[in-house]
């Protein structure tokens, strides 16, 4: 569990090291602006095309194989970026290449990651490790863009790649220290073939032993297909994908507008530096309790925490005093924290680990893909309407989609746990 820890953060810190990188490169060298979007956008395009089919393929394989390609070429792409920053400066279709490779690897190592906890751990110990996964995840995207920053005034935005490069290899080798339970994968395999309904056996002799029959692979558009009609089976796990896209839109929302609010009127960015790092301290917070929490009921907890992001939202579209938007930006970022964790763990407990990887990776499409919808939106509708009724709005949506969650009986339920995969003789037997 501590080789698992110690990779993802150092993955986490990674990540966070490569937008504030090339976004400092670019702005260094003069660059336009539209360079900069091309980069950035060569990385997130592929990651959202990818993720479908990157779900497949952690279902498919091994989890530690595929976050180990994953890990491999983000090192790969980040130390050719690195190797073209300090040798050719910002070559603009050289550096999109590279982004786009780093965000197809992103898509493929994300879901294989759920997949790997589930077989890793289970029990009390998977809902602990999910926290700790939270927090040092929270404080790498937090300490990043300052590592970055200093890395690029001290020595250059070449060598900071290069760290990032490093840091990937370093979680690569991570997974060499872990293991999984007796037959975990024999499990996956089973399970899979049980969920497309497409098994078949060989056999062979070795010695006095036949081999043990295996099932046949179905096709990759089959897989996909079988993912979705898994996911649509899961009521609560929709509704609350949505829910949670809407609040990473309105996260878009407030990211954008909250600055403009607290420059004009809470006494310069200051204010706004002070609401982030209070809001950092509540996450953190938030994430320390959840592990520690042992509800029969969670999806109730993730609910409420994703609608107290509401909070903050309405504080900034009332244009609250500074000590009363930091409180709300606490309690909202609180109750995220509280979120991930459980959310997490409720997923590996309820979908078959033979499907997580497909349904979990909508779960990141949406998440992924509804920030920058956000991003794009706040801007415009503050200049056609004013900053108050897109926050007002927002509060509105992510409050009322995520309470209205609990209106599902499977999510007031005691969560049952997913099906015990079943071993490939047994599938045979009963002839699945």
């Amino acid at each position: 569990m501590r080789a698992l820890l110690l990779g993802r953060t150092a993955a986490a810190l990674a990540t966070s090291l490569i937008p504030t990188t090339l976004t400092l490169a670019v702005v260094h060298a003069g660059s336009a602006a539209e360079a900069l979007g091309t980069i950035l956008a060569a990385e997130t395009i592929p990651m959202l095309l990818l993720l479908p089919a990157a779900g497949v393929f952690a279902d498919r394989f091994p989890a530690r194989r595929v976050i180990l390609a994953a890990d491999l070429t983000r090192a790969a792409a980040q130390a050719g970026i690195g190797a073209s920053l300090l040798t050719q400066g910002v070559d603009v279709p050289v550096l999109a290449a590279l982004a786009a490779l780093t965000g197809a690897a992103v898509a493929f190592g994300t879901p294989a990651v759920r997949t790997l906890v589930s077989a890793t751990v289970s029990g009390p110990q998977r809902q602990r490790l999910n926290a700790r996964l939270s927090v040092w995840q929270g404080v790498a995207q937090f300490a990043g863009p300052g590592i970055a920053g200093t890395l690029m005034l001290g020595v250059g935005a070449g060598w900071s790649s290069l760290l990032t490069a490093a840091l990937f290899i370093g979680s690569a080798l991570t997974l060499g220290a872990l293991s999984t339970p007796a037959g975990a994968q024999t499990a996956q395999t089973a399970q899979t073939a049980a969920l497309t309904g497409l098994t078949g056996a060989t056999e062979g002799a070795k010695g006095a032993e036949a081999a043990a029959p295996t099932p046949r692979r179905a096709p990759f558009w089959h897989d996909l297909r079988a993912g979705w009609t898994e996911t649509r089976r899961h009521r609560w796990f929709i509704a609350n994908v949505i829910g949670h896209g809407i609040w990473n839109m309105t996260a878009g929302v407030l990211l954008t507008l909250g600055p403009v609010i607290a420059i004009n009127h809470l006494g310069g960015g200051t204010a706004w530096v002070i609401t982030l790092q209070s809001g950092t301290v509540g996450m953190l917070a938030g994430v320390w309790t959840a592990g520690r929490l042992r509800l029969p009921r969670p999806l109730i907890a993730v609910a409420l925490g994703a609608s107290a992001y509401a909070l903050p939202l309405a504080a900034l579209a009332i244009t609250a005093p500074l000590p009363l938007l930091l409180a709300a930006y606490t309690a909202g970022m609180f109750g995220l924290g509280i979120l991930d964790p459980l959310w997490e763990t409720t997923i590996q407990q309820r979908i078959p680990r033979e499907a997580l990887g497909r349904v979990g990776s909508f779960d990141t499409l949406i998440s992924f893909a509804a920030r920058p919808a956000g991003l794009a939106l706040a801007a415009p509708a503050a200049a056609a309407l004013g900053t108050a009724l897109p926050l007002a709005v927002s509060a509105v949506l992510v409050g009322g989609a995520n309470l209205a969650v609990l209106a599902i009986p499977a999510v007031r339920e005691h969560p049952a746990p997913a099906p015990a995969a079943a071993s490939p003789a047994s599938m045979v037997a009963s002839g699945a």
